[in-house]
């Protein structure tokens, strides 16, 4: 009689298949690792920084543009530039946020933008400014415009600022003409009990240093600090 063939070697084949499969495994695994050192060694890391940096600015810009949104819905409402109110949950000295909600910028009567924190990978500050003290080279007619400031920010964040604004690199943007700076301090906070500063006694910069002008944004040195600006209201 003849014998049957014989079958098929299955578990042999399956066996040889998952070996072919474990090595392709680990040649990928191999491979992921080659191009991260080689990503690492070009400066890919900076890569990385620079990706963070363009994030974080967007949401800066974004930010500050939301802010003036909300200012031109309460001028729409009749209010006048000196009743603009930055009430908020974590500084009393911009006042109470339920005092006429409809000129409050971060009330939802009002401006209806949201009080957000500075992010703490872009700036050493606890809060944002509001001032009514600094004229920004070639804004305006030369009183005082009504700024937003993200004070002490980053040197890495500045020149990302400046850079997507459109400054020279070569140049950094100079607030050295006193002792005062856009950065005013407590004393010049825009509250009910000051707002714009007079004509005469306006901070100015030192405009040839802003390769760009009108200069609505970007991010100024004062003394050693940088400070991020945007005008939300030119003057």
């Amino acid at each position: 009689m003849r014998r049957p063939a014989a079958s098929p070697d299955l578990s042999s084949g399956r066996s040889s298949e998952s070996g072919n499969v474990f090595f392709f495994i680990l040649l990928a695994v191999a491979l992921i690792g080659m191009v991260t050192v080689a990503i690492r060694d070009n400066g890919g890391g900076g890569n990385i920084d620079n990706e963070t940096l363009v994030i974080n600015a967007s949401q800066v810009r974004q930010y500050v543009n939301d802010i003036e949104r909300g200012i031109t819905f309460i001028m729409q409402d009749g209010a006048s530039e000196s009743d603009i109110r930055f009430a908020n949950t974590v500084n009393a000295d911009y006042g109470t946020i339920t005092d006429t909600p409809t000129r409050q910028v971060f009330h939802e009567l009002g401006g209806a933008a949201e009080y957000r924190l500075p992010l703490s990978t872009v700036s050493g500050a606890t809060q944002w400014e509001f001032y009514g003290h600094t004229h920004m080279p070639g804004v305006g007619t030369g009183n005082a415009e009504l700024i937003a400031v993200l004070p002490d920010v980053t040197p890495d964040f500045c020149r990302k600022i400046n850079d997507m604004n459109g400054y020279d690199p070569a140049t950094q943007p100079l607030d050295n003409t006193g002792s005062e700076c856009v950065n005013a301090g407590a004393g010049f906070r825009f509250t009910s009990a000051r707002q714009f500063t007079a004509a005469g006694s306006v901070d100015t910069t030192n405009e040839a240093t802003f390769t760009v002008q009108p200069a609505m944004e970007g991010c100024v040195q004062c003394g050693t600090s940088y400070h991020f600006f945007h005008v939300l209201m030119a003057r």
